[in-house]
């Protein structure tokens, strides 16, 4: 079993080298995609390095910024493990819990597996209400139109059989990736599952990039994907 890790990087000189630590340290056959999404904060320089020093690492430039969407469509196009999960570079998420998320996959049982952060006893940061908020009514949304029922849509911790993602054609460029997957999976009638992870969330001080408007892109995705895409049967592995 082979694990695809693609990692989407735009200016995290602050964590790169140490959410790559953490990811090469995860005892599993592993590939770690990175994909540059023109970091003007010597993120690049940083990656060059770590691919010559780590033959698991392969590096991906973009030509521009073009959003969080694009980058892991890049390196979702370049994945060849049998799994393919998402990874952020600020440290939010801890890829010791690679092996949990990978449980229902490697048991046959599951298609998608959903890293949820509001299930289970790990700890979690305490930040913004109004940002759990948000959260809570996006999931919600998205639990009406899919009928699915998720407790954490808008978690990085997506893990994909990688021939599964790979036929799913992505179009959101920035942070719309997560409801346009959600109900393009839905649609497919895929096996979803869930597991508890914690969560180390990082204040806009840190370094959060992710806000308002985005979650107003995110309500438009919902609505638009499942209006304009239809029901597609899958056959399970």
């Amino acid at each position: 079993m082979k694990l695809s890790v693609v990692m989407p990087v735009y200016n995290e000189r602050a964590t790169l080298r140490e959410v790559v630590e953490r990811v090469l340290a995860v005892p599993i056959d592993l590939e770690l995609l990175c994909v540059d999404d023109g970091s003007k904060d010597g993120s690049q320089e940083i990656l060059t390095e770590l691919q010559q020093q780590h033959p698991q690492i392969r590096v991906f430039l973009q030509p521009k910024n073009m959003g969080k969407g694009a980058a892991l469509r890049r390196g979702i196009q370049e994945a060849i493990g049998d799994y393919v999960i998402v990874q952020d570079a600020d440290l939010e998420y801890d890829p010791a819990e690679y092996p949990v998320l990978l449980g229902p996959l490697d048991n046959g049982k599951a298609d998608v597996v959903f890293g949820s952060r509001f299930l289970g006893g790990g700890p979690h940061r305490v930040l913004y209400f109004w940002h759990s908020v948000g959260n809570s009514l996006l999931t919600l949304l998205s639990n009406v139109l899919t009928d699915l029922n998720l407790t954490d849509m808008e978690t990085c911790y997506k893990v994909f059989r990688r021939e599964i993602l790979q036929a799913i054609p992505i179009k959101e460029d920035r942070f719309g990736f997560e409801p346009e997957i959600t109900v393009k999976i839905a649609k497919r009638r895929l096996r979803i599952y869930e597991v508890g992870i914690s969560y180390w969330g990082r204040t806009y001080e840190e370094g959060k990039k992710i806000g308002w408007k985005d979650g107003v892109r995110a309500v438009y995705c919902l609505l638009k994907y499942s209006l304009k895409e239809s029901p597609i049967p899958t056959r399970s592995a």
